[in-house]
């Protein structure tokens, strides 16, 4: 599913990832840790396509769903990440001008899919996660464990193979929280999605197939 090799990245003259090697087998849940400024969060920005690896470093490659997209001009990426990638951020990022309903369905117009359609399985989705009650309500209306919700329903629209998140519990209260975990599992049972998750969370992370530990720039576990 995902095939990185010498992955390098710098920012001016800070060397944020030194040489990671990854490989993500299809169907798993991985989680990956490490303090801060450990370059977790770059590499999901990077193995999600959001960001790009510096090329000045030989022998490197970035293999997604068969694809390597280090070649890849920016509307490229941009059509394979809304073709295959879903993402859940810490910050839900919901809009919050559009019902949870516009909010989900938004990747799936993007896409071009028919409105009807999207909206169908908008709704599907939001009953699969218990939220069939709230399509019409907007973010403020909505508690931090409800948004996140709609959050992980928006990146599950597209039917995408890999699912990105970033802290994605790191902004509920526990109970919210465990219950997000749960559904990380329930969703790989039910979809088959392969799940990368940087997490803070120990009990996240040690429930996931693998948990990867980052420390100055490389994987060491």
């Amino acid at each position: 599913m995902i095939q990185a090799k010498n992955i390098h990245k710098y920012y001016d003259n800070l060397h944020v990832l030194k040489g990671v090697n990854i490989h993500i087998k299809k169907g798993e849940i991985v989680s990956i840790v490490g303090a801060s400024g450990a370059g977790k969060t770059t590499l999901l920005q990077i193995l999600g396509t959001l960001d790009t690896i510096d090329k000045n470093n030989t022998n490197n490659e970035l293999i997604i769903n068969g694809e390597n997209i280090i070649d890849f001009s920016e509307k490229e990426l941009a059509k394979f990440r809304n073709f295959h990638i879903g993402f859940i951020f810490q910050f839900h990022q919901l809009l919050p001008e559009f019902t949870a309903l516009e909010n989900v369905s938004i990747p799936g117009f993007i896409k071009g899919s028919p409105k009807k359609e999207v909206e169908i399985k908008a709704k599907e989705l939001l009953d699969f996660l218990g939220l069939s009650n709230r399509c019409n309500h907007k973010p403020n209306e909505l508690s931090g464990g409800e948004q996140q919700r709609v959050a992980v329903a928006r990146a599950l629209i597209n039917s995408p193979e890999l699912i990105f998140a970033d802290e994605p519990s790191g902004n509920l209260d526990s109970e919210s929280a465990e219950n997000l975990h749960n559904l990380f599992f329930k969703l790989r049972d039910e979809f088959g999605q392969t799940f990368v998750i940087v997490t803070h969370n120990e009990e996240l992370a040690n429930l996931a197939d693998r948990k990867l530990t980052m420390v100055d720039g490389k994987i060491i576990s």
